[in-house]
């Protein structure tokens, strides 16, 4: 059985997908470490990454 092969819009989409989620993550962790009074650091950019995760993988599911 092969399976479908994967073009390269489509993982040149995936490495962009990737590269702007680490980079909102990152945002969101420097903003709670500069005013610790929003959240812990890590929590922060741990939920701004499942949120994105959520939002893509309903997005993916249609």
């Amino acid at each position: 059985m092969k399976g479908t092969p994967v073009s390269s819009l489509a993982l040149a989409i995936l490495l962009l997908l990737v590269l702007v989620t680490l980079l909102l993550a990152a945002g969101v962790g420097y903003v709670a470490h500069r005013h610790p009074a929003l959240a812990v650091p890590i929590t922060a950019a741990g939920m701004a990454v499942a949120l994105v995760v959520a939002c893509v993988g309903l997005i993916g599911a249609r």
